[in-house]
């Protein structure tokens, strides 16, 4: 068989799980095949800014909790921040209103003001002030996220990293770079790119979000196969903390083993510790050959089978491994016209590869496509090794979550499972939905693990999503799973952390929070359970 690697070559072959632990609840679980029913003979009812309904109590866990005692914005406070940020203190309710809404326009809160600080002694000033006046505030960088961490819940103070947003150094010899924490990812991949070298993070939302809400969050993205997490790459944070101090851990050191690694504290936590102002991340150098294939299977055993060929024979030029099912492939059709570059087949993979040497990198992929298509592995597929052709095929996996806002109402599960029970979820949440949903497709990161779960409706379904939770986390609870691989907790799933940690681990997280944020101002009603805050 011969492959031609032309600018689109075409390969022709046809639980435990114990509610929050809070002493308010009175809990009753009752086994029911593999589900787990709670029951409470105490629902707290109050007021939920989000939905307008319910807060949160065992029956609607991701609801919004009361509002804590937090003080209110004043014209004393407002004179501050005028002074200290002149025409970057922003109350204007127009302007206002995209900060208080997420992403995924599931999440509305009712911020009355936008600061946006250029310096990190300016953070510093706003988190002392508001620490010293008990004012809550919620970090927002490009407000990307999925799990309504980066909007406001109530009136909290919304402090902006737009405007920190330039790179400090850059380092050509060892690829370090050093960056405040606004900068936008697709702008740090471009300044890398012009001197031959990639940021280790790629992500679909990479035109919009923040290097530094990346960290926060513990982004994964689209090269964690090839490049690991944010958690090894990231060698240094500056932090301003909630009373103001300013924690300079700005490393640009591979290797430094005096004492505790404090920047991992911050990496994950979702601005519930601190404010992240700048980061220093080692970056790989830009490969001289990448090659993208786009490839069908029948099932999605043959899929991992084709996984483990593809680490065998790939191995270190492999970059992503990516999937989506056939319906995600619909909808992309459907509402973004985007065309299937092959034939159709209920499972596609896309495979990158990145190396230094074109014909070796070319002749690595060649045996493997001829290995996966004479097993009938792979039914079908294209190759593509110019850059638009590239960025064709690779936004078949990257916008589908675009393709889905406009299917109706989405509810996404970002859960890490082992490898081959992925699809399992899918398949199994079809089924015990029936014809309660509109669409259940799967998709994500088969190289790490990660599946995107996103079941849609016409419109916000109570009974669809009592359905939905926690069906998904005992399932996955079950598997010995994590129900946020790396979307994080935000406010949507923090009620839902015993299901991946035990109570001891969230216990010591409220530790750190309260040593860290004695007050709790930052991003409070995130990450952490109810009964923590």
């Amino acid at each position: 068989m011969v492959i031609f690697f032309e600018k689109f070559a075409r390969l022709s072959l046809k639980s435990t799980f114990i509610w929050s632990l809070c002493p308010q609840y009175s809990t009753a679980l009752t086994t029911v095949g593999r589900a787990l029913i709670v029951r409470s003979s105490q629902l707290i009812q109050h007021r939920y800014v989000h939905s307008r309904g319910l807060g949160a109590s065992p029956a609607n866990p991701g609801a919004a909790p009361p509002r804590l005692p937090f003080s209110r914005v004043t014209q004393e406070v407002l004179a501050f921040f005028r002074t200290l940020l002149p025409g970057r203190t922003i109350t204007d309710p127009d302007l206002l209103k995209s900060s208080n809404v997420d992403w995924l326009k599931t999440v509305e809160g009712n911020s009355e003001v936008l600061l946006r600080p250029k310096t990190t002694e300016e953070v510093s000033q706003i988190l002392r002030h508001c620490s010293e006046r008990n004012l809550a505030v919620c970090p927002q960088g490009g407000n990307t996220g999925l799990v309504g961490g980066s909007v406001p819940v109530f009136d909290e103070i919304i402090l902006s990293t737009s405007l920190m947003n330039q790179v400090i150094t850059f380092d050509n010899i060892s690829g370090i770079l050093t960056c405040q924490a606004g900068c936008v990812l697709e702008n740090l991949s471009n300044y890398l790119e012009e001197r031959d070298f990639i940021m280790p993070l790629d992500l679909g939302a990479k035109g919009s979000c923040h290097i530094g809400g990346n960290v926060s969050t513990n982004a994964g993205g689209l090269r964690l196969l090839r490049y690991g997490s944010l958690r090894g790459t990231v060698l240094g944070l500056e932090v301003v903390l909630a009373d103001g101090r300013i924690l300079k851990c700005l490393a640009t050191l591979r290797k430094d083993n005096t004492g505790y690694d404090l920047k991992q504290l911050f990496i994950g936590s979702e601005g519930t510790l601190g404010v992240i102002t700048a980061v220093s991340i080692l970056c790989p150098r830009k490969p001289k050959a990448v090659n993208v294939a786009f490839l069908g299977c029948s099932s999605f055993q043959q899929l991992l089978e084709t996984f483990q060929y593809c680490r065998g024979m790939l191995g270190e030029i492999l970059s992503a491994f990516e999937f989506l099912d056939a319906s995600c492939m619909s909808l992309l059709e459907k509402h973004l016209k985007l065309t299937n570059p092959i034939t159709e087949s209920p499972f596609y993979i896309v495979i990158e590869t990145a190396g230094s040497n074109a014909t070796h990198d070319e002749e690595k992929l060649h045996q493997f496509l001829e290995e996966v298509m004479t097993s009938s592995l792979v039914t079908d597929g294209t190759v593509a090794t110019e850059a638009t052709k590239i960025k064709a095929l690779w936004s078949l996996r990257e916008r589908v979550t675009e393709a889905l806002t406009h299917e109706g109402y989405t509810y996404k599960y970002d859960i890490s499972l082992p490898v081959e029970k992925i699809y399992d979820l899918v398949q199994d949440m079809r089924g015990h939905l029936g014809d309660m949903a509109k669409n259940v497709v799967g998709y994500g990161h088969v190289g790490d693990g990660n599946l995107h779960l996103n079941i849609t409706s016409p419109s916000k379904d109570p009974a669809l999503l009592a359905a939905i939770e926690p069906y998904v986390y005992e399932w996955t609870s079950e598997w010995k799973g994590s129900i946020s691989a790396e979307h994080g907790l935000g406010l949507k799933k923090r009620n839902y952390i015993y299901y991946s940690k035990p109570s001891e681990a969230v216990a010591l997280m409220g530790s750190i929070k309260a040593m860290l944020d004695p007050k709790g101002i930052l991003n409070p009603y995130k990450t952490l359970p109810d009964n923590i805050h």
